[in-house]
């Protein structure tokens, strides 16, 4: 591998780990604070690809509106799967996983009666680069993944950490019972916890939506990769989620430049695999949770 190509697949891996990070996060934390695994997660993603689809590829809003708007959106979708789906289901995981199951069919189905089956095309919106010293380039486009990334996930951590909606949630992922005998609300805090699970998962969607040509069934291969992300980190781990969702992206980029996404895709499952077989906690699932 020469040094430009090994540099180019680290930049493509910092970009792939990014939008990894995003939706593991969001999934991590619905699944911490309120129980319930959500199959549905990877069709909010989908959700807000198509945000900017409608908006900016087709109505010529600006782009970054789009990707607020989609945001916005997709955490009120979460907010609807939260009220009407999962709240009257809480004491019933299984029962939850199915209906999130049949949210996810939905989503899909309005999206092929909106949009088609077909790949949708979302022009960049910018054609700038930024090529390093070796040749390498990063595009804007995906330079804004990387950035909302990181400014997103700090803006969680201080906010879980710092403030009272924070502590509440932090509290309900380690002890239901207990939050509620120090009078936290229940109701509130799946609330936010739903919005800004779906919300990270909706920016990513409509951040990469110039990136991966939008199609209803694109969340497939994203709830598989947060599985195997959310697992190998420690269910329940948000600290787990981004590191491993950053191991991820690189191991399977650098695969695939070498290889073949095939293979790539099965080196994920073989290091799930391996590290359930160590510590069947995952990596950090002896940790804190949330």
């Amino acid at each position: 591998m020469t040094a430009e190509l090994f540099l180019q697949t680290v930049v493509n891996a910092t970009y792939a780990a990014s939008y990894m990070a995003l939706i593991a996060v969001g999934f991590v934390l619905i699944f911490g604070v309120m129980g319930v695994i959500n199959f549905a997660h990877g069709e909010l993603y989908m959700a807000g690809a198509y945000t900017v689809v409608a908006l900016y590829a087709d109505m010529g809003f600006p782009f970054f509106l789009a990707v607020v708007v989609g945001l916005i959106f997709v955490g009120c979708l979460g907010l609807v799967m939260e009220v009407g789906l999962f709240r009257p289901l809480r004491d019933n995981p299984l029962g939850g996983l199915i209906a999130s199951i049949g949210f996810l069919l939905i989503l899909q189905t309005v999206a092929m009666m909106g949009f088609g089956v077909r790949m949708e095309n979302v022009p960049p919106s910018t054609q700038d680069k930024i090529v390093f010293l070796d040749g390498a380039v990063l595009t804007y486009q995906r330079l804004y993944v990387i950035l909302a990334a990181v400014g997103l996930l700090s803006a969680l951590w201080i906010f879980l950490r710092k403030s009272k909606f924070g502590w509440s949630l932090r509290a309900c992922a380690q002890d239901r019972e207990a939050a509620v005998l120090q009078g936290i609300s229940i109701n509130q805090t799946a609330r936010i916890a739903m919005f800004i699970g779906a919300g990270l998962a909706g920016v990513a969607g409509a951040l990469t939506a110039p990136l991966v040509s939008p199609t209803p069934f694109m969340g497939h291969s994203v709830i598989v990769t947060a599985f195997i992300i959310i697992i190998v980190g420690g269910i329940g781990s948000l600290e787990g989620a981004v590191l491993v969702a950053i191991l991820y992206g690189f191991v399977h980029t650098f695969v695939t430049t070498m290889y073949d996404g095939t293979l790539a895709n099965i080196v994920g499952l073989l290091l799930m695999l391996a590290v359930l077989i160590v510590k069947p906690t995952g990596l950090f699932g002896a940790k804190e949770r949330a």
